[in-house]
């Protein structure tokens, strides 16, 4: 079996929150993230996507998934402390903040207000 085989996930169940996955999609990555959410009954998840910070709801049968190899940092390289960022993600593996990250909608109306 090789590496890649062994990484990829058939089904939500697979899963726990707090996993890291990428979501792939004729050989192309589309998401990154942490899981937050799975729902038992189909082979849908949400995660938290690395790039952008938004929730994203992934289905396995339309993507390929595979657990996320852990990125090699620049402060495990350099044996430096990991940066708290105070949004709730997770900088070099640690756990940050329990704060959530502020929720900025997704559309917004602009304001009258000069």
């Amino acid at each position: 079996m090789t590496a890649e085989g062994a990484r990829q996930v058939h089904s939500n169940e697979e899963l726990s929150v707090g996993d890291e996955i990428e979501a792939w999609h004729n050989g192309k990555l589309f998401h990154r993230g942490e899981v937050i959410r799975t729902v038992a009954a189909t082979d849908l998840f949400w995660i938290l996507d690395d790039r952008t910070g938004t929730r994203r709801l992934i289905d396995t049968e339309a993507l390929v998934i595979l657990r996320a190899e852990a990125p090699i940092s620049s402060a495990a390289t350099q044996g430096s402390a990991p940066v708290a960022t105070g949004s709730g993600r997770r900088v070099s593996g640690v756990l940050a903040s329990a704060q959530p990250a502020s929720h900025v909608p997704l559309f917004q109306a602009p304001s009258l207000v000069p």
